[in-house]
């Protein structure tokens, strides 16, 4: 399959991403839009490394699926305490961080 049809694809996924993000109002499906363009910019990686036959691409993939990961995990713990405490994911109810 030639790159061309790869980068389309990741292009794709991370339009889809990037909408979802602008939106979307609850944080949950805000941070799976999030992981889409992470996603898609994995994509990218592992095509262009298979492009020109070298193991770079796997190498950035495997760091950001591990702060990917970590990012779920602490975004999700984020998330949980703040529907506990308001009732809510949308993000336009929450105003933790104003005074």
């Amino acid at each position: 399959m030639p790159l061309y049809w790869y980068q389309v694809l990741a292009g794709l996924l991370f339009t889809i991403g990037v909408v979802g993000v602008l939106v979307r109002r609850s944080a949950l499906i805000i941070f799976m839009s999030i992981e889409l363009m992470l996603n898609a910019v994995n994509l990218s990686f592992l095509a262009f490394s298979r492009q020109h036959g070298t193991m770079d691409g796997h190498i950035f993939v495997f760091f950001v699926m591990a702060v990917a990961a970590a990012e779920v995990a602490v975004g999700l713990a984020i998330l949980v305490a703040i529907f506990r405490l308001k009732s809510t994911a949308n993000v336009d109810d929450v105003r933790l961080l104003k005074g």
